[in-house]
């Protein structure tokens, strides 16, 4: 599935982008003075190959995992609150239901890998791959099979979406400890050393900060991943979570999808993606830059500039539903704002008065 979804991945088309910027060199103002707004949409179009494209439906997708090497004191919260947290989402109370609301979209959890077994609750997608991973200090994160399996769950939730008519992602994840493998993976795939792209996640102090890159670096001489098999990584240093986000992003460019990354499990996961086929890039959008330090190591690796950089560092989504905002505000200037034709304004370096026949 994974083979066939990369196939099927094709590269954005220049001549989408050049027809968007014709219409946003044509509104009613100086050429280039909305800045990376005017990006934004030029992207959107090249991405949906629509000439107006339609984002009324977003949706961002929290996948929920828990991490064998939590147990290692990686974090300042216990293993449980994975699950707590899960429960707290689907009852509306995290700061992602809050986002989500305030952005028009909706919020999808997905147990893809939290330890033991959920109750079932309306809103909960049960996904589950794995019971929690396995401590990435003491061995694999999970086998190479089961890593599969996560990416494949992202791919399948973007294509049932896609079908359904959402015309935006979002990514977003849930899991204590999480940041332990993120780091481990950034430093592979980037090929960094630990310290430069391990921080304090969850707010840990210094001396439990050193005992994490300890444990990353113990994680990677044990199990001694693959960095030109992205798979291999993920599987035995990475996250379920990681893996589905992947998938998600993935699926998404492969039904020109445009998807907004989240924070810096988010990033971990596109980098995943990434490497497995570069195209992906086109079809991505970074929402912002994290405190976490490894997060822009991993965004210049990928070639991605943020949208925002608010000192955030929840993850859930949080910084995806924020982001969208600002990319739809883009495509709202692009197909909202009057042309010189439109409104009877002299065009820009003209003297004269701009037709509608000078315009798309």
């Amino acid at each position: 599935m994974i083979q066939e979804t990369i196939k099927k991945i094709l590269p954005v088309r220049s001549e989408f982008a050049e027809k968007a910027q014709k219409r946003l060199d044509s509104l009613t103002k100086p050429q280039g003075s909305l800045g990376r707004l005017e990006e934004f949409a030029q992207r959107l179009v090249a991405i949906t190959e629509s000439t107006m494209p339609v984002l009324d439906k977003k949706v961002i997708f929290t996948f929920a995992g828990d991490h064998g090497v939590a147990e290692e004191g990686v974090s300042e919260y216990p293993g449980e609150v994975t699950k707590q947290m899960v429960f707290n989402i689907l009852r509306g109370g995290a700061g992602i239901n809050v986002l989500v609301r305030h952005a028009g979209a909706e919020v999808v959890l997905v147990d893809i890998g939290v330890k033991g077994e959920l109750e079932k609750v309306k809103g909960l997608v049960s996904k589950k791959v794995v019971s929690g991973t396995g401590n990435i200090r003491k061995g694999h994160a999970m086998t190479k099979h089961d890593a599969a399996r996560c990416i494949e769950v992202g791919i399948k939730l973007a294509e049932e979406y896609a079908v359904r008519g959402y015309g935006i992602f979002g990514t977003g994840e849930m899991g204590i400890g999480n940041t332990t493998p993120s780091s481990a993976v950034a430093a592979v795939l980037t090929g960094r050393q630990v310290y430069e792209v391990t921080g304090k996640g969850t707010g840990i102090g210094d001396e439990t900060l050193k005992h994490k890159i300890k444990v990353i670096e113990d994680a990677i001489s044990i199990n001694k991943p693959d960095p030109e098999d992205p798979v291999d990584v993920l599987a035995k240093i990475g996250g379920s979570e990681i893996g589905g986000i992947a998938g998600l992003i993935l699926g998404a460019a492969a039904h020109r999808v445009p998807v907004v990354i989240d924070g810096f499990i988010s990033t971990a996961g596109a980098l995943i993606a990434y490497c497995l086929e570069p195209k992906t890039k086109d079809y991505m959008f970074a929402a912002h830059n994290s405190v976490e330090i490894g997060h822009k190591a991993m965004l210049d690796k990928i070639g991605l500039h943020p949208v925002l950089d608010l000192n955030l560092r929840l993850g859930e989504g949080t910084g995806a539903a924020l982001a969208m905002h600002i990319i739809e505000a883009g495509l709202k200037i692009y197909k909202e704002m009057a042309t010189f034709g439109e409104a009877g304004v002299t065009g820009q370096n003209t003297g004269h008065r701009a037709k509608s026949t000078d315009i798309i």
